[in-house]
């Protein structure tokens, strides 16, 4: 029986080809570095909502601290509003509003106390207090 040709495109990767093992799991090797994150796709592995730039923007901008029981609290009032049919709802958490586009699971943009008491919410169809 002929020995099977080798095919760098079905080995996978981190495992070299024929001869002595060189990839990130070779004895010897020093363990690889895990991949740098942007910290948008860390926000969505985590929240489940997606952050727009825009929403970035204003957050950085107005000083809006987002911590892992705020997005718990946001990522349930955008499953709660999904529940009823909604597709953009204001949810409500602590003293920040967030536009949320409910079918994207998108915040579209957030605002503080204090900037909510001139702004006025447009083009939305439910509210959410989480």
């Amino acid at each position: 029986m002929p020995t099977p040709a080798y095919n760098a495109a079905l080995v996978p990767p981190g495992i070299s080809g024929p001869g002595p093992a060189t990839g990130p799991g070779a004895p010897g090797s020093a363990p690889a570095a895990p991949p740098a994150v942007p910290f948008s796709d860390v926000l969505v592995a985590k929240s489940g909502v997606q952050f727009s730039n825009h929403a970035v923007q204003r957050l950085q901008r107005r000083g809006i601290a987002v911590d892992a029981p705020t997005l718990d609290r946001l990522n349930a009032g955008v499953d709660r509003a999904a529940g009823k049919g909604s597709r953009d709802a204001v949810v409500l958490v602590d003293q920040t509003a967030f536009v949320v586009s409910v079918r994207n699971k998108t915040v579209i943009t957030a605002v503080d106390r204090e900037h909510m008491r001139d702004h006025v919410f447009t083009n939305i169809d439910s509210a959410v207090i989480a």
